[in-house]
């Protein structure tokens, strides 16, 4: 029972505690139901602030002996809801959508829920490149309901700097170099921001306050910017960008620690480790190459371009290579290089 619950209580709160407005401006039962019969108001508190995993066992626990048998049935009940919607627009090509349509769920679609065709209803709503009024729009005309654009909008924020959307990888069961791009792409896209010694977490309170006791000039002596704004975001330092998509791994969204091959090395160490490496008027045109100069590395992306992780007050930033003072590019053990991909074909796998 416990990890089934765990699951829904993780996706509900990724989707909508977050943000303290919605907190105020939500009145579905569900939410209700978590924030106050479930958790104790320390517990409450800490979440608002960010100060707790809400994974934990002792958070387990705690829900599992406030919980009757009727609320166990319907938070499973949510669980599978959220799990349908998931696996029906990843079917429908919109992985990086799923966040999406569970917060509306739980924020205004809850009593709608009960329908055998919800899911398909609601799937119907989202399409490709369209704008958060755009889905408001068709959800209320599909439901009825009068779900404020604004407010979807924030959670959505919320969801996008979180959310690392991999529907365009080449293969994410492999690391390799056309991958590579396109999360350093995605960091760029998403905004992620920049803290010393990090590598693509979500920088939560008690996250900031861990590097900040690791790095108490790196961190320390930029805490106010930090804190205005990286707080809820992605953050990564130049070596954690190319560290992070290594320990990433696409299904769990998770990021582990010195696996798949991927020590953990600083910037100085990175380009040692690349067996074939040269100076920059010796560089092939590969995307995925890494990028080195004295104490900074970046991505090199195609076309003459970067992404790197740039500093505390630029965050993830694209530049172009030239002029930029790079000295070295190297190929990164662990990462495959596929040089030709559209005469490569991805794994059976991959596909599906």
């Amino acid at each position: 029972m416990s990890a089934a619950i765990g699951a829904a209580l993780k996706k509900i709160a990724v989707a909508l505690l977050t943000d303290k407005k919605v907190l105020k401006a939500i009145g579905m039962t569900v939410l209700v139901l978590i924030v106050a019969l479930l958790l104790p108001l320390m517990a409450m508190m800490a979440i608002l602030s960010g100060d707790i995993e809400l994974d934990t066992a002792e958070l387990m626990d705690r829900i599992e002996a406030n919980l009757s048998a009727n609320e166990l049935a319907m938070l499973t009940t949510i669980e599978d809801t959220m799990e349908a919607i998931d696996t029906a627009l990843t079917d429908a090509e919109m992985p990086s959508r799923v966040g999406e349509a569970q917060a509306l769920y739980i924020m205004a679609l809850y009593n709608h829920s009960g329908s055998s065709d919800f899911v398909s209803r609601l799937v119907s709503c989202f399409w490709e490149n369209q704008t958060d009024t755009q889905l408001i729009n068709a959800v209320n005309s599909e439901f009825g309901t009068s779900i404020a654009v604004e407010e979807f909008s924030r959670i959505a924020q919320n969801l996008r700097t979180t959310y690392i959307d991999y529907s365009d990888y080449y293969d994410p069961t492999t690391k390799n170099n056309l991958d590579l791009v396109q999360w350093a792409i995605e960091a760029h896209s998403s905004g992620w921001g920049y803290v010393w010694g990090t590598y693509g977490h979500v920088l939560t309170r008690s996250y900031y306050e861990a590097k900040l006791a690791q790095y108490p000039e790196g961190v320390g002596n930029y805490a106010d910017f930090i804190l205005a704004n990286w707080l809820g975001k992605r953050t990564a330092d130049c070596v954690g960008l190319v560290k992070g998509y290594c320990w990433f791994d696409p299904e769990a969204q998770s990021i582990g620690y010195a696996v798949n091959g991927m020590p953990d090395i600083a910037t100085e160490q990175m380009i040692e480790w690349c067996d074939e490496k040269g100076s920059m008027d010796t560089m092939p045109e590969i995307p995925g190459l890494l990028l080195w100069m004295d104490g900074h590395v970046g991505i090199y992306i195609g076309d003459g371009y970067a992404i790197e992780a740039m500093g505390t007050r630029y965050g993830v930033v694209k530049t172009q290579v030239a002029g930029r003072g790079w000295q070295k590019w190297g190929k990164i053990p662990c990462i495959e290089y596929i040089e030709e991909a559209e005469e490569t074909e991805p794994t059976e796998a991959a596909v599906g």
